[in-house]
């Protein structure tokens, strides 16, 4: 059984992870409860909570894909999340869930990808690694909010806060 498949995504998830703690702390200070000018938009802090939200849906997955060795994931679930959140607050979570979702997948092999699981939404289950991707597209989708917010209200953000750059010119 190998694991190179799940070393390459638990690699990609903490890219986005990295990015997104980045976009977090440059929220300038006295500016969470901004929000732009479309009804009903988040606030910026609720937007950062509706992030933990995003890395507490990796951590569901991991724990629906490893109940019996995960099953201290459950205490996750008090945690709250979607909440107007201050930068600290958010930063200090990330590493929480961070270091929960390195844990889950060291105990993941690539055959556990295609393992279907059950789900709320989905009453014969997904595939591990459906869920996977879902919960990172959720992430990286609010993540880029962040960083749209964040060009709204005056900070100069570019690429490189969005994305990890690899090869040749990139540093690496």
């Amino acid at each position: 059984m190998g694991r190179e498949l799940c070393t390459i995504l638990l690699s990609k998830i903490e890219e986005q992870i990295e990015r997104t703690d980045r976009l977090i702390g440059l929220l300038p200070a006295g500016h969470l409860d901004w929000r732009p000018a479309i009804r009903q938009a988040f606030s910026a802090g609720v937007l950062i909570g509706h992030l933990l939200e995003c890395l507490a849906g990796f951590c569901a997955v991991l724990l629906a894909a490893e109940p019996q060795r995960l099953g201290h994931f459950a205490d996750l679930r008090r945690l709250p999340t979607n909440h107007r959140c201050d930068p600290t607050e958010a930063r200090q979570r990330i590493g929480t869930y961070r270091a929960r979702i390195q844990e889950g997948f060291a105990l993941l092999q690539d055959s556990d990808l295609a393992r279907r699981v059950p789900t709320v939404f989905v009453s014969g289950g997904e595939a591990v690694l459906m869920l996977l991707l879902g919960n990172l597209e959720h992430l990286v989708n609010h993540k880029h909010q962040l960083f749209v917010y964040l060009q709204q209200i005056g900070v100069e953000v570019g690429s490189e806060d969005l994305y990890h750059f690899r090869g040749k010119g990139h540093g690496e």
